[in-house]
């Protein structure tokens, strides 16, 4: 008697989703991307002056002085943690490296010293202040965010409080070390600090091709190395990371000399566009880099979050800001609305997920 073997039963709506729960559509990202979209031709519209070469200039070069900072603090929200130091951080490390230029560009220094008749003489290496000063600025920056790191993972401390004691510590530090006059970028290698922050290359400007760079280096380094995939494992479940072998303390302070390291850079970049450091510059900033990196789709309970995301957050913000100077509506709006995206972004999020 033949044995008759059953084929195996097939169940055609296993492992298929609808079109709009797949690939980026099924992240928020994907839904602040194509609301992206729908405003701009709306701008396009509204306004003839939005989409000429000038304006676009203006809107690269907005958004990327908070796109940068924006790419360290996804760092941190991945992982579940927050920091609201950015915005006195960007302040600070600008003003130690406008600070350390013009103090080694004082005759008398190392760099700068009279000759015997008197005339005053740079040592011959150009950009070396330039560096020193940049170098100065970031180690600044590289010590807060150690500072946090540690108190956050090693003595247990609480993100939000720990960041925000630092934002004021920090403020505090940039008044006290300025003396509240704030410091302007001098020397001989001003032009070149000019230049790199707030110059341009055919036509793009610097900020813009900096930020471009970082995102690819940060998509390479989530999606493609250890350390990013130890970074989404520790948002996703801390203690389930830990018990696989993790070292959690380590992954947590490199994140937040990372979002210092990012915040740090921004400010000198700002300082440049601005010409000087003031000692109130970058006020408030963290809550618009906070904003940023969730609405393009970061989530503050860890374990999402990217690049693509963090700059299509930044892009959304400029763009209503531009469209609400080109309309001549009054600026002060630009804050509500930012609140009321931020809302519908995580409601668009949660109904998403209920239909997954």
């Amino acid at each position: 008697m033949a044995i008759q073997i059953e084929s195996p039963i097939t169940f055609t709506n296993v492992g298929k989703a609808r079109w709009w729960q797949r690939g980026l559509l099924a992240t928020q990202t994907g839904y602040v991307l194509l609301a992206l979209l729908v405003l701009l031709a709306i701008m396009h519209f509204a306004s003839p002056y939005f989409f000429t070469e000038g304006n676009m200039q203006n809107v690269a070069k907005n958004f990327s002085f908070i796109a940068i900072a924006t790419l360290g603090i996804t760092f941190v929200i991945i992982t579940g943690g927050i920091d609201l130091s950015v915005g006195s951080m960007m302040c600070f490390s600008a003003m130690i490296t406008s600070m350390v230029m013009v103090e080694l560009s004082a005759p008398g220094s190392l760099f700068v010293h009279l000759a015997a008749d008197g005339k005053t003489v740079v040592a011959n290496v150009p950009g070396l202040i330039l560096v020193i000063s940049v170098v100065a600025g970031l180690a600044a920056a590289l010590v807060v965010g150690l500072i946090n790191g540690f108190c956050i993972a090693t003595l247990g401390l609480s993100p939000f409080v720990t960041t925000l004691g630092m934002l004021s510590i920090v403020r505090g530090l940039a008044y006290v070390v300025s003396n509240g006059r704030g410091s302007f970028p001098g020397g001989p290698d001003a032009d070149y600090f000019y230049a790199l922050t707030s110059g341009d290359l055919f036509g793009v400007p610097a900020p813009f091709i900096y930020l471009v760079i970082l995102a690819l280096v940060m998509a390479v380094v989530l999606h493609h190395t250890t350390f990013g995939r130890h970074v989404f494992a520790l948002g996703g479940n801390e203690k389930a990371a830990e018990l696989t072998g993790i070292s959690v303390v380590r992954v947590k302070i490199e994140v937040y000399v990372i979002c210092a390291l990012a915040a740090g850079l921004q400010g000198i970049i700002i300082s440049g566009w601005l010409g000087s450091a003031p000692a109130n510059m970058a006020t408030s900033y963290e809550l618009n880099v906070i904003a940023a990196a969730v609405i393009g789709g970061a989530n503050l309970a860890g374990g999402i979050g990217g690049p693509l995301g963090a700059i299509v957050g930044c892009v959304l913000l400029e763009v209503i800001r531009n469209g609400l100077v080109l309309a001549q509506v009054n600026s002060y709006w630009q804050q509500t609305l930012v609140g009321v995206i931020i809302i519908l972004a995580v409601l668009v999020d949660r109904i998403r997920s209920r239909m997954a």
